[in-house]
Parts: C-alpha cells; sequence; structure tokens
C-alpha cells in the first residue's frame, strides 16, 4: 500500500501503521479512511494528500 503525504505539514500517513491516535487501525488503506478523517499533525484534509 502506498504511503500518502500531506502537502500542507509533510505527515506521512502510512497504512501497514495506521492513526492509533484517530482510531485508524494498522491495515487501513488512505482510500479507507473515513472522509472526515484529517491529518492529525496540522487537521488538513484528505483532498491534501498525495501518494509518493
Amino acid at each position: 500500500m502506498p504511503i500518502y503525504v500531506c502537502s500542507a505539514c509533510g505527515y506521512e500517513y502510512n497504512p501497514t501503521v495506521g492513526d492509533p491516535e484517530g482510531g485508524i487501525q494498522p491495515g487501513t488503506a488512505f482510500e479507507d479512511l473515513p472522509q472526515d478523517w484529517v491529518c492529525p499533525v496540522c487537521g488538513a484534509t484528505k483532498d491534501q494528500f498525495q501518494s509518493v
């Protein structure tokens, strides 16, 4: 699964790790994140992320 990077702050969403503090389990693909999920660092929305 690709890693997605926040274009606002550089945070990397790694599907292997998920976002445990945000309630996102490891193994959750970026596409499967809830529509209202935001960057845990800066609050950017999903549309501000790009795959690398």
